[in-house]
């Protein structure tokens, strides 16, 4: 499905806009996020590494503080209305399911959450589930952009190294 949903955005976005404008949205997108980005940039579209990581990382955290400030108050005024509440009560279920080990460990969780390049991890969800937990500001987005240079090292290795076939020894 990410797949199919990765070739869609590129087919889209292909005859508006050049290789880097494509990296910087994909990199904003909810899902795809940094890792899709990446893997887009180097082995697909072959945008070098040095103008990929810059465009995908700040990609990545700008819909950051947005969500950590105002996703709340957006979702409580959502839950007034009947047809965003169903939405709502979904969107959150599947994200506090997610939880446990930010939860537990908050700072340090939320870094690994973010980091670790799983279906469903992310700075988008660990953005939310950490607005939902209640987590400050001045916690939650450190952790989360230390997770997007986590995130961001482990991709570069696999799309620029794994798959792009860069020769690391010269």
């Amino acid at each position: 499905m990410t797949e199919t949903l990765v070739q869609s955005v590129i087919d889209a976005l292909s005859g508006s806009f050049g290789k880097e404008a494509i990296v910087f949205i994909i990199s904003m997108i909810p899902i795809l996020e940094l890792r899709g980005a990446l893997l887009v940039a180097g082995p697909i579209l072959g945008v070098p590494v040095s103008t990929a990581i810059p465009l995908c990382v700040i990609g990545n955290i700008i819909p950051v503080p947005f969500i950590l400030l105002l996703i709340t108050p957006i979702f409580n005024w959502m839950k007034g209305t009947k047809i965003f509440k169903p939405l709502v009560d979904k969107l959150e279920a599947k994200a506090m399911s997610k939880s446990d080990k930010i939860e537990k460990y908050e700072f340090w969780g939320l870094v690994l959450f973010v980091g670790i390049p799983l279906p469903g991890t992310g700075a988008w969800t660990g953005s939310l589930i950490a607005a939902l937990l209640g987590i400050k500001f001045k916690k939650a987005f450190p952790a989360v952009i230390i997770g997007i240079c986590m995130a961001t090292v482990i991709m570069w290795f696999v799309s620029y190294v794994l798959l792009g076939g860069v020769n690391l020894l010269g």
